[in-house]
């Protein structure tokens, strides 16, 4: 495999005629991170991705790959190497074959065709079905497949648009660790788009989160969660209450929103329960009008359960707020 390479974007921009779909965006990716673009759909991280990869021109801006600018050179020439989404397996092939065929087109041999194809056939743990085709395999066998496929170039940088988004949520958290775990062990750097907060918090080295054609934030995952900058970045990634305080507006993780049945900094009226296993989740809405949650756990809510119309008091630890910026 190829060795890792940084990734860097100064000033990009896209534009289809009027319509802005990347706003001269700016953005390091540090060589073998697990970078996650994340965004609602429509804000710009799959055009970013396709930019990178040499399916999308630059309007304006450079895109870098270690010290080398790649604005105009051929998308097989840049040391990337792009996972699709819909996998694109040949359905004529066998998975030795399918894996193999990028091998092909350069005219490398049959048996070293055959070797490397079933080295990275053992890196996804795919060797047995070598010979099946991909109709005989299961979405998250082919999902291997197409990645097995994508990493025979040996890049240094594997792009990855919404490579989970097609299994069911059992499988998608399994192949999560897969990913991570074949990451970490090829070295390079992964560039993945997501609209799943789950996935990206679960994944990365590096959270970008895209809003209207911008990054409004990025950095570890932790970070990105624990100290969002804007209302929006706080909405999107969840598990917060937005809410004004001494004339501010600040944000309140929603495990940290404490519910009793004595008055508190707040009073509010319990308008929901959804119980999820470990925890619980308590919709409110308070006397002024804002709706709130609390996450608690299942032992804390079922030792004194609320439902539905009880009235509450809503108390907090005053380090647990965090202020937000103006939305830029």
């Amino acid at each position: 495999m190829a060795q890792p390479e940084t990734v860097e974007l100064a000033a990009v921009t896209k534009a289809y005629g009027d319509v802005v779909a990347v706003d001269r965006i700016s953005l390091k990716i540090e060589a073998g991170q697990y970078c996650c673009l994340l965004g609602p759909s429509g804000c710009g991280k799959t055009s970013t991705l396709r930019m990178i990869a040499g399916h999308e021109s630059i309007s304006d801006g450079d895109i870098l790959i270690g010290h080398r600018r790649i604005n105009d050179i051929p998308p097989a020439k840049r040391g990337t190497a792009m996972m699709f989404q819909n996998y694109a397996l040949f359905p004529h092939l066998d998975i030795a074959e399918n894996v193999a065929f990028s091998l092909k087109m350069q005219g490398t041999g049959k048996a070293e065709r055959r070797k490397r194809a079933m080295e990275m056939l053992d890196l996804v743990s795919m060797t047995e079905f070598a010979d099946r085709k991909p109709n005989q395999l299961s979405g998250g066998q082919q999902q291997r497949v197409a990645l097995a496929r994508a990493l025979m170039t040996r890049p240094s940088v594997l792009l990855l648009d919404e490579p989970l988004s097609a299994l069911d949520p059992f499988l998608r958290v399994r192949m999560r660790g897969e990913l991570r775990r074949i990451q970490r062990e090829l070295g390079i750097s992964f560039i993945h788009v997501t609209h799943s907060q789950e996935e990206a918090m679960a994944l990365s080295d590096l959270v970008v989160v895209m809003n209207d054609a911008k990054i409004v934030q990025s950095g570890p995952a932790r970070e990105v969660f624990n100290r969002p900058r804007t209302e929006f970045v706080a909405r999107f990634m969840g598990g917060h209450n937005i809410m004004s305080e001494g004339g501010r507006t600040v944000t309140l993780r929603s495990d940290a929103l404490q519910i009793s049945r004595a008055d508190g900094a707040r009073r509010a009226t319990v308008q929901e329960v959804e119980y999820r296993g470990p925890q619980v989740m308590v919709n409110l809405a308070t006397d002024s009008g804002d709706e709130m949650s609390a996450i608690v756990s299942e032992r804390t809510y079922f030792s004194d359960p609320v439902t539905p119309g009880d009235v509450v008091g809503l108390t907090w630890p005053a380090d647990e707020v965090h202020e937000l910026t103006a939305e830029p």
